[in-house]
């Protein structure tokens, strides 16, 4: 069964104490911070004592989100990713996260693939540095640069880097660029969310439309993550959910847990 961690999107209004508690009371590995989120990163807590309250919860920071845009070939990127590795460093997490351009700009192959390329060669010897993981999520929306998880498999293994970038596997973002294979074997972490309204098209879902995975999920959330675990993965499951009616919800942790034992549930019931 997988291990789980929770993203501080699930609980955008929780502060950073509130997140460490919610993760423990779910019985989760880990956290994953952002830096997009309304107020201060931890808090205005220093990155050291910040992971060390992770540790003394019994909680890993698994990643501190993100360097949005990180293939750009028109902005320089890497003094932005050098924060954040350094923040990293600091509180003791294993991995950053990059996020493709989501504009329209640069989604034709040769260009993907030149700037994808490009960005992750500059990357490489920061990653190599701070011994923290490049973890890259593409995004299933038409108007993103990196779309594709075969693709930056491919641009991994041309590279050989395998040791400092691996793939979010979001199961929004596979459902919304049309599935395919899911490269358990190259994948650091995996977000789960669920949407639920039947009168939207695929084109139409956005993340705000992303709440808990239940009976109703229109993502194939099931399938997806008994695919990954067939496929071998061991690595945590993250919840990771944008819709504003999570973000109000008066007792997130049932919430949470009841779509937490939804999951389980089902997996166990239907063997990988």
């Amino acid at each position: 069964m997988f291990r789980l961690a929770l993203n501080h999107m699930t609980l955008a209004k929780a502060s950073y104490t509130e997140l460490l508690a919610t993760a423990s009371r779910l019985n989760g590995v880990g956290i994953e911070v952002r830096n997009d989120l309304a107020g201060d990163l931890f808090d205005g807590m220093s990155a050291a004592a910040a992971g060390q309250a992770a540790r003394d919860a019994g909680l890993q920071i698994l990643a501190v989100a993100e360097v949005c845009g990180f293939d750009d070939d028109k902005v320089d990127k890497l003094p932005e990713a050098r924060e954040l590795l350094a923040l990293a460093s600091e509180c003791g997490a294993s991995a950053i996260s990059l996020i493709p351009r989501n504009d329209g700009r640069g989604i034709g192959a040769e260009e993907r693939r030149r700037n994808l390329t490009a960005a992750m060669q500059g990357l490489q010897p920061l990653l190599e540095q701070h011994d923290v993981i490049g973890l890259i999520e593409p995004l299933g929306f038409t108007s993103s640069s990196v779309r594709s998880k075969a693709e930056v498999v491919a641009v991994i293994e041309a590279l050989d880097v395998a040791h400092c970038f691996r793939l979010v596997h979001d199961t929004f973002h596979h459902h919304l660029a049309g599935g395919g294979p899911v490269f358990p074997e190259h994948t650091g972490i995996v977000h789960v969310s669920g949407v639920t309204d039947p009168g939207l098209s695929v084109d139409e879902m956005q993340d705000a439309d992303r709440g808990l995975v239940d009976a109703h999920d229109r993502l194939g959330n099931l399938e997806q993550l008994r695919e990954l675990i067939r496929g071998g993965y061991l690595g945590p499951v993250s919840m990771e959910a944008f819709a504003p009616q999570v973000h109000e919800l008066q007792d997130p942790l049932s919430a949470l847990q009841e779509s937490l034992a939804f999951m389980r549930h089902a997996l166990q019931a239907e063997p990988a």
